[in-house]
């Protein structure tokens, strides 16, 4: 067991070591250590090989009382992690030593983005003066760095999507006159900033400023987004390529952007299960799934930014960036170097050269089996839709995927927490027991645990909830008998409303150095 004293003094070390707290991430966002990893309970057979790749790193675990971690513990046990430890009380015996907790996701990023508008002054415009330009027909080029997906959702009106990560080689595309204005715009404040300052460091004559508080300070201010927009920046030509090229050489020199060879980074992976590596490829998602190196990660570059602990755990892991050749993958390895990461390097020559090289390469989106898949499999009985008979049915997928619609009858109870939920909600241990999900992959690692807790006749949908439904029955929608807190899903503030929107800019414009802010970003905790 750790005490708080000793996890503060692991967090404090230049040791490599992760932090991760198993709650759900909705419990995470009301408050957690500044710098661990969300890591829920049931994520840890899919993630956890990803997140640490060396299995002697030290993991400390973090629960809210101490009850979720041992059992999360045990799974890493299974898994071949040797140096596993659990705070002692979990979050409640940290906050009760006086040590301090931070509210919100991602809050190294957007410490981060905070101090790149304070450090480098970047430039903003105001929604209504935005606005105004735009009424006028001004010469103006808006960009929006967040997802697609996201600016598909809302966007401000005009907008062209150019993810943050892209914005530096696809610019050139959109900007065809020095005098005109570049707008960035993102939904809140962070890549915002972030792609901005990106802009700025290509030395374009151009005007670049960043919209104030994003498409929720638009909406704040009364005006309205443009919804379903399909816009994107074309593929960068010579031109751009060329500039965007002399862009990188020129920002890696700067921030002293190591570029390893291949036989450099090979010898890096192999060595993985020793010391922990991240190859991560920052190009766009149908580039990575058209071919990629084998066992990278995708995470494209301002997402890598904007999100860096969704993607990363280890403190003191080394880093190698990946794109075609340079350009995307210098720029985010320099952010990463300005974020205080110390060892980032870049993979010369990007993907070609690692298949030049004989490298191994593979296309899609990898879906490993999860940790125990084919043991859990071999052990589960599984009863096609329309076997059902009296069996009480508990989905244990996402309660947003729930709501949307599950099995007649079904309850919802989170994985992570069946142990001390199912018994009350399923009292009756003799009486059959039917399991599911989406598709049926966390309800069969859910079937060992109903077991092990004494059900006598455990089994499983075959095909989950969607094989129920392509089967023609019929879903019963919203969330009708939730057997658990539904923590497991978090809203982002403009889909919780007016207030929360206000709430949290207050709280990310006044964040500090150490996560904290003196405004509350969640009204209802302490």
């Amino acid at each position: 067991m750790l005490t708080p004293d000793a996890l503060a003094d692991l967090m404090a070390s230049d040791a490599p070591h992760a932090v991760l707290d198993v709650r759900e991430r909705g419990a995470y966002e009301r408050g957690h250590v500044y710098r661990s990893t969300t890591l829920p309970r049931r994520q840890l057979e899919w993630r956890l090989p990803t997140l640490v790749t060396a299995p002697a790193t030290p993991i400390a675990l973090i629960d809210a009382d101490g009850t979720l971690a041992p059992l999360a513990a045990a799974t890493l046990g299974a898994m071949g992690y040797r140096d596993v430890q659990i705070l002692g009380g979990g979050l409640a015996a940290w906050r009760a030593a006086g040590c301090r907790v931070v509210q919100g996701l991602n809050v190294p990023s957007k410490v981060f983005g905070e101090r790149a508008l304070h450090e480098w002054r970047t430039p903003q415009i105001a929604p209504h003066d935005l606005m105004r330009r735009i009424d006028t027909r001004d010469d103006m080029v808006i960009v929006d760095s967040r997802t697609f997906e996201e600016y598909h959702r809302g966007c401000i009106p005009g907008s062209i999507s150019v993810p943050g990560g892209e914005l530096v080689l696809r610019i050139g595309e959109l900007v065809e006159r020095p005098e005109t204005t570049i707008v960035v715009h993102c939904g809140g404040r962070t890549r915002s900033y972030i792609g901005a300052e990106s802009l700025r460091r290509m030395r374009l004559p151009n005007p670049i400023v960043a919209l104030e508080n994003g498409t929720m300070g638009w909406e704040l201010a009364g005006l309205t987004l443009e919804r379903g927009a399909t816009r994107s920046a074309p593929a960068p030509g010579s031109r751009s390529h060329g500039q965007a090229a002399a862009t990188a050489k020129r920002v890696a020199v700067e921030d002293g952007v190591r570029l390893l060879g291949v036989d450099d980074v090979r010898r890096l992976w192999d060595g993985r299960r020793e010391r922990n590596v991240y190859l991560v490829d920052v190009r766009t998602a149908d580039e990575y799934e058209a071919d990629h190196i084998a066992g990278s990660i995708w995470a494209p570059g301002g997402q890598a930014v904007q999100a860096t602990d969704d993607y990363f755990a280890v403190r003191g892991a080394s880093f190698v960036f990946i794109c075609d050749e340079l350009v995307r993958s210098v720029m985010t390895a320099a952010w990463f170097t300005r974020m205080g990461v110390p060892d980032v390097a870049v993979l010369a020559g990007g993907v070609s050269a690692w298949r030049d090289a004989g490298g191994l390469i593979e296309g899609g989106q990898p879906s490993p089996a999860p940790f125990g898949w084919d043991a859990a499999r071999a052990a589960t009985r599984y009863r096609k839709p329309g076997e059902l008979g009296d069996a009480v049915v508990v989905d244990v997928g996402m309660s947003d995927e729930y709501a949307r619609g599950h099995v007649p009858g079904a309850g919802w109870i989170c994985r992570s927490r069946l142990e001390s939920k199912l018994p009350s909600a399923a009292p009756d241990r003799v009486r059959p027991l039917v399991l599911t999900c989406g598709d049926g992959v966390a309800s069969t690692l859910a079937a060992a645990t109903a077991r092990g807790l004494g059900y006598k006749d455990v089994s499983v949908l075959d095909g989950g909830t969607r094989a129920w439904a392509d089967a023609g029955r019929p879903l019963e929608q919203d969330a009708t008998r939730l057997w658990d807190e539904p923590d497991d899903v978090v809203l982002k503030p403009y889909q919780r409303g007016r207030e929360a929107m206000e709430a949290y800019l207050k709280w990310e414009e006044a964040l500090d150095p150490d996560g904290t802010s003196p405004h509350r970003l969640l009204r209802d905790t302490p």
